[in-house]
């Protein structure tokens, strides 16, 4: 037991390193990118629509792309960003990229959703397009915003583990050299646990949050 132990603390420490740093990554990636094509959609306050084609044509690229194949493809950007391919550290490059065009269509589909009439009304009264942004549609879609997050988290969390294949660190690290490899059914089933347990919490924090 004290084994596992050793083995599992490590590794979940490395994962929980991986989802908090490429999930704030790709929120300042995505974000900004999301709420660009909400302004320049053809009903938005900039109106640019070709510009806007362009933008949620290359982002619908990168997240048809499969996540093992696109870590590859990044190996030698991580390694200009962190001087290696190997590693939590290089994990996050690849896992930032990867959910950041999810994050834009997440931060798009929000603020989509928010009630036009409340957009005119602040028109109307003056607002610039940045105060619209932050005290409109970012606080009115906040709920819609909180649960899309948090199926993107998830989704880092999967990716996570699949980065372990390729030694990225990690639960998928150690259920693959492990588990796998060595033929340690228990180490695998502690993986599987941990990561089913991880996925349980955040899906639960957000839910809850955007409730609140």
């Amino acid at each position: 037991m004290s084994e596992i132990v050793e083995l599992v603390v490590p590794s979940f420490l490395d994962t929980l390193y991986m989802v908090v740093f490429s999930t704030l990554f790709s929120i300042i990636l995505g974000a900004p990118l999301g709420v660009f094509l909400v302004l320049t959609d053809e009903e938005g306050l900039l109106k640019m629509p070709k510009i806007n084609s362009v933008i949620g044509t290359i982002i619908n690229i990168t997240r048809s792309i499969p996540f093992i194949i696109l870590i590859i493809v990044l190996f030698p950007l991580s390694r200009v960003i962190v001087g290696t391919t190997i590693g939590k550290e290089a994990a996050v490059v690849p896992l930032s990229i990867a959910a950041a065009p999810f994050v834009a269509r997440v931060v798009e589909s929000a603020l989509k959703e928010v009630n036009k009439g409340v957009v005119e009304a602040a028109v109307s009264l003056g607002a610039s397009i940045p105060q619209i942004v932050l005290k409109v549609l970012i606080k009115e879609a906040l709920p819609g915003l909180i649960l899309g997050i948090t199926l993107t988290i998830v989704n880092i969390i999967g990716y996570s583990a699949m980065a372990g294949v390729i030694g990225g660190g990690g639960i998928g690290d150690l259920a693959v050299r492990y588990g796998y490899q060595r033929f340690r059914t228990d180490i695998l089933i502690v993986t599987v646990i941990i990561l089913v347990l991880i996925v349980e919490i955040t899906q639960r924090t957000g839910i809850y949050l955007a409730k609140k």
